[in-house]
């Protein structure tokens, strides 16, 4: 553990403020979907093809978060990749299609490298006894970040239409990158100018090095697996959980978004409880119990219709959030206490990059099956299953 700089709750504070501004990245515009829809006339369900494309473009730079922290510090790399997530979201509000589709792109550009350079940043001044609460704090940004967007930019939107909500998502991503200036030449007082100066081709290289790693650790590639099921439940819901209730239950969307924000603030709370009971009796009952509970909550979603009472779709939604949201942080945690001493950010980034492969065609797969089911309900289903396989996967994993 390292001594010196800002303290580990100064640090939380500003890693927190990244990822709730990060998730910007991928929410604001499904959660604006409806809004956008009714101008453009695209389907809000087409949401799901957007966050494939942040996702791709996170696959771009995610591997190549190592070399770049070496070279230019975590900070530097966080502060860079938020101006980038800033800048995409800005595109969207010329509300062409190709504009929402190179905006998806290149904000999930920006976001590639916050989780792995965020953990890079971390991982050294961390207690190992406290490892999975350090973690699941950080990560608790996510779902801040996905409450913020769904509170705030309907909000926005009605005040001054869907544009103004983008844009003051794309505000908030420059005001934090902003913010961590002061905290620079403390934290990238190790990087090395002179490090990854040999070009494209070792870059690229070292990157493909990281992704190699889960061939050759059964239990990082198990947890790996675990957290692609788990994303797919995750980022499905996200995505689709306003959109399913304006469409299927006619429900406002300003309400809508609230109802998102309540699960996300389960989510928050998720985190923190998952962490302080992975802190006293391990990660692997947790991260079952996490999938277990995603998988009920996403049966009733499924089975839930028009004239359904409010009550069990809001609590299918918190569950959601608590489980399919709750067990990132946890994740981390563990994946930096089996990764080999050094290479946090690299095993990171391999997690990063398949689950990014994984979000590329499980949420177009959830719009493939509305637009062919003419509802949500085969959609949550694919939750439920993947949720199970995720839980089944870390259930079996190699013990360390």
């Amino acid at each position: 553990m390292q001594a010196g700089g800002p303290s580990l709750f100064t640090l939380m504070l500003a890693l927190l403020a990244v990822h709730l501004a990060g998730m910007g990245a991928f929410l604001t515009v499904p959660v604006l979907a409806p809004a956008i829809g009714a101008e453009t006339g695209l389907p809000a369900s087409l949401a799901g093809l957007h966050t494939a494309l942040a996702y791709a473009g996170a696959l771009v730079t995610a591997p190549l978060t190592g070399p770049l922290v070496r070279r230019h510090g975590g900070i530097r790399v966080l502060q860079v990749g938020l101006v980038v997530v800033g800048c995409g979201l800005m595109l969207a509000t010329l509300g062409a299609p190709w504009a929402l589709a190179l905006s998806a792109f290149a904000a999930g550009m920006g976001h590639g490298p916050v989780t792995p350079a965020s953990s890079h940043v971390i991982a050294a001044r961390t207690p190992p006894r406290r490892r999975a609460l350090v973690f699941s704090l950080k990560q608790a940004g996510v779902p801040a970040g996905a409450m913020m967007v769904a509170a705030v930019a309907p909000a926005a939107a009605v005040l001054g239409g869907w544009r103004a909500g983008v844009l003051t998502m794309a505000l908030t991503a420059f005001l934090v990158a902003a913010a961590l200036q002061p905290l620079r030449a403390a934290l990238d007082a190790e990087r090395d100018p002179r490090a990854g100066a040999a070009g494209l081709r070792a870059v690229a290289r070292e990157a493909t090095g990281a992704v190699g790693m889960l061939r050759h650790d059964a239990l990082l590639r198990r947890l790996t697996v675990m957290s692609c099921c788990y994303g797919v439940a995750q980022f499905c819901f996200l995505t689709f959980f306003v959109a399913y209730q304006v469409g299927t239950l006619a429900t406002p969307l300003p309400e809508a978004g609230l109802r998102l924000a309540v699960a996300q603030a389960a989510g928050v709370l998720g985190r923190v409880g998952w962490a302080l009971i992975a802190d006293r009796g391990g990660a692997r009952a947790v991260l079952v119990a996490c999938g277990v509970l995603a998988a009920a909550a996403g049966l009733v979603l499924a089975a839930a219709g028009p004239g359904w009472p409010v009550l069990p779709v809001v609590l299918a939604g918190i569950v959601m959030g608590a489980s399919a949201v709750g067990w990132n942080g946890v994740m981390l945690a563990e994946a930096a206490r089996i990764a080999p001493p050094g290479q946090v950010g690299a095993a990171t980034s391999a997690l990063s990059f398949a689950f990014g492969v994984t979000m590329l065609v499980a949420p177009p797969a959830f719009t493939g099956l509305v637009a062919l089911t003419g509802g949500y309900a085969a959609g949550f289903l694919l939750c439920v299953v993947t949720a199970l396989g995720g839980a089944l996967a870390i259930a079996t994993a190699p013990r360390r």
